[in-house]
């Protein structure tokens, strides 16, 4: 498993670089006069304005070289100095969040990393245990069944099922409520008696010694939790599957075999 995760981290900069690209080129079946027309479109178009952000940010540059200035900076030719650059840590002007984009992930990042702590949880768990049952029961029915399963969970788009289960338990049911607290819990969260030290709502809640906002922020995990868990624990179920069938193949497990030792033992240990 960890050979298999070394081998995405590797792979990683070579897909980003990939998909940069693929949307630089798509970007480009658009004028200059298009793109920059996004950036102007809630101002007064003044004369020239246009064009000074077309010159600004060298729209009318070829494909190429806008892709070097996006990732490496662009030399200003009044100052001299490189301004932006995706790997200078400047990601951009959000339009939707009317700031930068690296800003406006600042701000998304606490929720984004607590919903992906509590979905490894279950994940993690559901994917491992029967990725190991679906291997011991190699070629069985019951190995094919949770393949077909897995094949279906990792098909279904997440956001897809996620509105299935906001209609069912939420419009429906009215059991797990949508945002990430009740409207009392936020006030608390934003009032000054509330230390906000890594903004994720259940470790401060703890930290601040508030079991109830801690049950409260739970109470709105668990329908991002569990659309998250239960689509992506077939992946865990492929790779545990794989590794475990790799590793019972070792002559160490045949030994262990040999010698009588309980099955359960050799297969967990």
């Amino acid at each position: 498993m960890a050979g298999y995760i070394l081998r995405r981290l590797l792979i990683m900069p070579l897909l980003l670089i990939g998909v940069t690209l693929l949307i630089f080129v798509m970007l480009s079946a658009l004028t200059p006069y298009e793109r920059a027309s996004l950036y102007v479109q809630d101002i007064p178009k003044r004369q020239g304005a246009i064009e000074a952000v077309i010159e600004k940010y060298g729209l009318d540059e070829p494909i190429h070289v806008q892709y070097i200035n996006w990732m490496f900076g662009r030399r200003d030719a009044d100052t001299g100095m490189i301004e932006g650059g995706v790997l200078r840590g400047d990601l951009g002007w959000s339009k939707v969040g009317k700031s930068s984009v690296a800003e406006v992930l600042g701000r998304r990042l606490p929720a984004t990393l607590e919903l992906a702590l509590w979905a490894a949880i279950p994940m993690l768990g559901i994917g491992i245990w029967l990725g190991v049952l679906a291997a011991v029961r190699h070629n069985t029915a019951s190995d094919q069944v949770l393949r077909v399963a897995s094949i279906i969970a990792w098909s279904i788009p997440t956001f897809v099922f996620g509105l299935i289960m906001l209609m069912i338990f939420y419009a429906k049911l009215d059991w797990f409520p949508p945002e990430r607290l009740s409207e009392w819990a936020l006030r608390e969260v934003q009032s000054d008696s509330f230390h906000a030290i890594t903004r994720m709502y259940t470790i401060d809640s703890l930290l601040n010694m508030r079991m109830d906002i801690f049950a409260d922020s739970l109470r709105h995990l668990v329908l991002p939790v569990l659309t998250l868990a239960l689509l992506n624990w077939a992946f865990m179920l492929r790779v545990t599957r794989s590794s475990m069938l790799e590793t019972m193949r070792h002559d160490y497990v045949r030994q262990a075999r040999a010698k009588g030792l309980h099955e359960r033992k050799v297969i967990w240990r």
